[in-house]
């Protein structure tokens, strides 16, 4: 999933828009935004995924962005810049948490006991 990280690290947005989706954060909640945004009626795609298929909205709506679009709209480019956000958030905390699960031994003192 690192790759996804640094896909999401790479991105190179006005900062008006960063900006925006910045200050949206703090309000993503997954189950409801990620599933409005992606369109989804069954489970939710783990973060890694979800990812990938945000990216892919978001280089069209970039895309639009550029061409100055008259059916380019901000707003859905900032709600899926805030689910990008989101998402790499959540990941890099199940990444972070796993890794401190392996380096503290707790797996190896269940297993004793």
């Amino acid at each position: 999933m690192q790759d996804v990280l640094s896909l999401v690290a790479a991105l190179r947005r006005p900062p008006m828009l960063v900006q925006a989706a910045r200050f949206g954060l703090d309000a993503y909640r997954r189950p409801a935004h990620l599933a409005r945004l992606l369109g989804a009626a069954g489970p939710l795609p783990g973060p890694g995924a979800a990812i990938v298929h945000l990216l892919e909205l978001e280089a069209a709506l970039d895309q639009r962005r550029r061409e100055r679009a008259a059916d380019y709209r901000a707003a859905r480019h900032v709600a899926i810049l805030v689910a990008i956000m989101g998402e790499a958030r959540d990941l890099r905390a199940c990444t972070v948490a796993a890794d401190q699960t392996k380096a503290s031994g707790i797996e190896s003192f269940l297993r004793a006991t």
